[in-house]
């Protein structure tokens, strides 16, 4: 950028001095084509009502009614707006030119003239700028974002992902995602015949782009060979964009539950407050839903997975892991509470994975081999998903009503649909029942998980996951564990890789899912109603 060589900053009239000044951050705002295109002879080539009022919400809106915020735009973009627009109201302009030309801001209120995008973040740190204004973002055009867009001081990517093919000839770099994580991202939009989308990316502070190599330890964490990157203060972000972080669906249901829920008695005598029909969306396009206000075992999650889709019933197997979830349910003295007096320890009897691979066989123990035995629901749905993408019927189901008796535990998450659609698989999961503390944030991931692995398999990509709950409950003796856990804000999700090796549902093992970036709160103990 020019102009800046000498720290110089520039004045309100385009003039500069000499004063060092420390200087502000910046979001930019931009929408662009799959290959960053993002204008055709100086005018942007759709029309998108939608793109425009999330623009003027980002933009236009502050927490502090006594403030407003600033765009930084270069000279093209400033006259590419119509003129009965310019300047954008409720907005401080700053018009970004070399030559000082004064008929930018003539009769115009709210325009200051600056000859870098440097020196203006510089002015819009001194007073009366300073304490003024609340947020910065930089809007355009090619040249400036081209500069830019991947910078230290920008602090996150405000993005319409434009899908639908448009000819363009300015064009500006991708987004770094060795830097940069999603924040939140829209599931798709079609408007005008344009389909397109919203994303918000968050930057990483000091981190580096380096290679990030991890794996799965003894613990259930993540471990790196990279620089762990320092969290920065996302409540940086736009109200309206922060709150749309999709962890806050889990979040509010929670707080509505312990507001609002139904005192109930409950199965196992700790008593619960409890809501009755319940829905979280979430998208899997970007990143993975692993809630960040506290720290989920993820190895527990990619373990019993894989435990459900190898069609196991031994708890055993899991402790062997380390993976204690299951224990509880299979203990002896357990297993004698519910009549399951000849069980052997350990035998959950026909649980999930049971019915998913052998639906219909009749069970004897944990030892028995079933190969052959019962229908496998899982790979019915591979082939439906594969041969027959438009089938209402791509149903994984673990409900089966002649064999709830001889189960440890009757399955909670008892149903599934699948849904292709442009190339992108979805799930729905219905629960019957729901400990939102323990169980759902698991629940959450472990059917996100299954989605990405048949999307992979079947050589697509995640869509979205659709969790509905029946009886949605907190058990009272997790009340002050989650009281204290909805005073934690969300963080990124993490992003799921999975080793592209492998295509077969029966051959994964837990070092084939990595997971990149997941920087969680610590860990909130629970204890599991038996």
């Amino acid at each position: 950028m020019g102009g800046d060589s000498n720290s110089k900053e520039c004045t309100a009239n385009g003039e500069v001095n000499a004063m060092p000044v420390s200087h502000r951050t910046y979001q930019v705002v931009v929408a662009a084509t799959q290959d960053m295109g993002i204008g055709k002879d100086g005018n942007l080539p759709w029309r998108l009502p939608g793109d425009l009022k999330l623009f003027k919400d980002i933009t236009m809106n502050t927490s502090d009614s006594n403030k407003k915020n600033a765009v930084i735009m270069g000279r093209k973009t400033w006259e590419s707006i119509p003129p009965k627009f310019r300047p954008l109201s409720g907005r401080l302009n700053v018009v970004l030119t070399r030559s000082g030309n004064s008929d930018i801001a003539a009769g115009a209120d709210n325009v200051i003239l600056c000859g870098s995008v440097s020196s203006a973040l510089k002015l819009l740190g001194e007073p009366p700028y300073g304490s003024s204004i609340e947020k910065v973002f930089l809007i355009g055009g090619g040249q400036i974002l081209r500069e830019t867009l991947n910078a230290e001081d920008c602090d996150a990517i405000h993005i319409t992902e434009i899908r639908s093919h448009f000819e363009c000839d300015t064009f500006i770099p991708l987004i770094d995602t060795s830097l940069y994580q999603p924040w939140y991202s829209s599931f798709p939009i079609e408007e005008n015949g344009i389909n397109y989308c919203f994303a918000t990316y968050v930057r990483l502070k000091n981190r580096k782009p380096v290679e990030c190599v991890r794996d799965i330890n003894s613990n259930g964490n993540s471990s790196s060979h990279s620089i762990k990157p320092k969290l920065s203060d996302f409540s940086l972000l736009p109200k309206i964009i922060f709150e749309k972080h999709e962890e806050f669906h889990y979040l509010r249901l929670v707080q509505d539950i312990l507001s609002n829920g139904n005192k109930k008695d409950d199965r196992t005598g700790t008593g619960t407050l409890s809501k009755f029909g319940c829905q979280m969306r979430f998208n899997l396009r970007k990143s993975f839903p692993l809630l960040t206000t506290k720290r989920v075992f993820w190895r527990g999650v990619v373990e019993e997975l894989l435990w459900f889709i190898s069609g196991s019933t031994n708890a055993k197997i899991l402790q062997e892991k380390g993976i204690h979830i299951w224990d509880g349910n299979a203990s002896r003295e357990y297993l004698d509470s519910i009549a399951l007096t000849d069980r052997e320890e350990g035998d959950l009897g026909p649980v999930y994975g049971f019915q998913w691979r052998h639906f219909g066989a009749r069970y004897t123990n944990m030892h028995a081999d079933y190969t052959g035995q019962g229908f496998d629901q899982l790979l019915d749905v591979i082939n439906k998903i594969k041969n027959k993408p438009d089938d209402r019927r791509i149903i994984l189901s673990a409900w089966n009503p002649s064999d709830l008796k001889l189960m440890a535990l009757p399955p909670c998450h008892m149903f599934s649909q699948f849904y292709v659609a442009d190339g992108e698989l979805s799930c729905q999961m219905y629960q019957r029942s729901a400990d939102m503390g323990l169980g759902v944030p698991f629940n959450i991931a472990s059917y996100a998980l299954l989605t990405c692995m048949l999307a992979h398999v079947c050589d697509l990509v995640p869509g979205g996951f659709v969790h509905v709950i029946g009886d949605a409950h907190v058990y009272r003796t997790h009340i002050s564990p989650l009281q204290d856990q909805l005073k934690k804000l969300p963080r990124p999700f993490p992003i799921l890789k999975i080793n592209p090796q492998k295509k077969e549902i029966d051959s994964f093992v837990a070092a084939d899912f990595e997971l990149r970036n997941y920087e969680p709160h610590q860990k909130i103990e629970m204890k599991m109603a038996v």
